[in-house]
């Protein structure tokens, strides 16, 4: 088989490690791709929002299954495209990625069928929005409609913070079209969980569960970034948690997706909160996450390829999935000063340490090559990830490994898995 890979990060360099392993696969190409990348795929230069152009790749080059790794393609009808051209394409269709492609059709759908997530409004109008601000208790969270590179929360302590908060997303345009319209949500507290699952439009097969952290900063602070590190399993999501989520959130997901005409195959991510009153979805995602692929493709026994073509073509109720009985951890090496200001361009020095490691691996989010050097190129650089036989293990050799690594504005966080030990 041909594959074609969509994307130029960490978790794209996950799926073509994973899809690298398949004894189906003899020719991996990645667009755009990136310097790790290019160890397992022809890097093509391609961007990920040129649709024509990939899909006439895929033609020209007799491609048996292109896989969709970011949200921005998907959201914007890429799966589409493909399908109107014949191709195998993995991922939701346009009507479906919505789920993730704007908050507020989800909360709605949430809504409609019972789904239980946190009380919410949502917003075309600043005036309207502050004028429900007065009315609501504080702390309250505000998320931006569209998409925003994970960054189009705020969470707000003050009534002053929340209307500066409407101000940003809707009159600054912060992140432009996105804060077109606003959701305004009550703030839940409890212990948050990423659980992805394979699709096919009627079926939801969950992998192993996983937890990020999005704060830049140790002790959760700073600003929220695309993701500094994760871990998975989740201590805190046991088999009472999974029986809840598997009856009153994963399927009825998917039958309301289908009932409403946008039946979802491809990966759906489920953030959840787990708070006082029992589980609830903080946000869905319609791709695997980043960095919460890197922790659990890893751990995956099964072939992606057999759980990938099982999902389109609709099968995937005869795919058992399979994860190592272990742990693993991933700590985010990124550019000081990420997410605001950060120099890039800098050599990458100790890569190859990794070679002949088993269990530990080096996945690249933001890397290029300069002549024969690997230098940054983001202000996620790499994400260093550890197995080990439970959590602490694996966190503990992550960080041994974050050692092997060095470059000029080197920064991560030195407490990814700290809720390992309140477990």
């Amino acid at each position: 088989m041909k594959v074609l890979i969509v994307g130029s990060g960490g978790r794209e360099h996950a799926i073509a490690w994973s899809v690298a392993k398949s004894p189906k696969v003899d020719k991996i190409f990645c667009a755009p791709g990136n310097a790790g990348i290019a160890e397992f795929a022809e890097c093509v230069n391609i961007g990920a929002m040129e649709f024509d152009k990939l899909v006439a790749f895929a033609k020209e080059n007799a491609i048996d299954l292109t896989i969709i790794g970011m949200d921005d393609p998907l959201v914007g009808g890429v799966v589409d495209a493909f399908e109107a051209e014949g191709l195998r394409v993995f991922g939701p269709r346009k009507n479906a990625a919505i789920i993730e492609g704007s908050k507020a059709f989800s909360k709605d759908l949430m809504k409609k069928y019972n789904i239980p997530t946190a009380a919410y409004e949502n917003f075309t109008d600043p005036d309207e929005a502050i004028k429900y601000l007065e009315t609501v208790k504080m702390p309250i969270v505000l998320k931006a409609d569209g998409l925003a590179l994970g960054k189009g929360v705020l969470i707000c302590n003050t009534l002053e913070e929340a209307k500066e908060g409407v101000k940003t997303l809707m009159l600054d345009k912060q992140f432009g079209d996105a804060g077109n319209e606003i959701v305004i949500e009550e703030f839940m507290t409890g212990r948050e969980v990423s659980v992805l699952a394979f699709c096919d439009g009627k079926t939801i097969k969950c992998m192993t569960s996983a937890q990020d952290h999005k704060r830049a900063k140790d002790g959760d602070q700073g600003l929220n970034t695309g993701g500094m590190g994760t871990f998975s399993p989740s201590p805190f999501y046991n088999d009472e948690v999974e029986a809840f989520c598997e009856k009153y959130v994963y399927q009825p997901t998917i039958d309301a997706m289908a009932v409403e005409g946008r039946p979802f195959t491809g990966i759906l991510f489920t953030g959840l909160m787990l708070t006082e009153d029992g589980p609830k979805v903080l946000e869905y995602n319609a791709r695997f996450g980043d960095p919460e692929a890197q922790v659990v493709l890893p751990r995956m026994k099964n072939d992606i390829i057999d759980v990938m073509e099982a999902c389109i073509d609709g099968k995937l109720s005869d795919v058992e999935l399979e994860f190592e009985d272990n742990a693993a951890v991933c700590v985010v090496l990124a550019s000081d000063g990420y997410p605001e200001k950060y120099d890039k361009g800098f050599e990458i020095k100790g890569l190859d340490t990794f070679k002949d490691k088993d269990g530990y691996y080096v996945f690249h989010a933001g890397t290029k090559f300069d002549g024969d050097k690997i230098v940054t190129n983001g202000g996620r650089v790499l994400g260093v990830v550890a197995k080990g036989e439970d959590l602490k293990a694996a966190r503990a050799n992550a960080y041994k490994a974050t050692e092997w690594i060095d470059f000029a504005n080197k920064y991560k966080r030195n407490d990814i898995g700290k809720a390992i030990d309140e477990a």
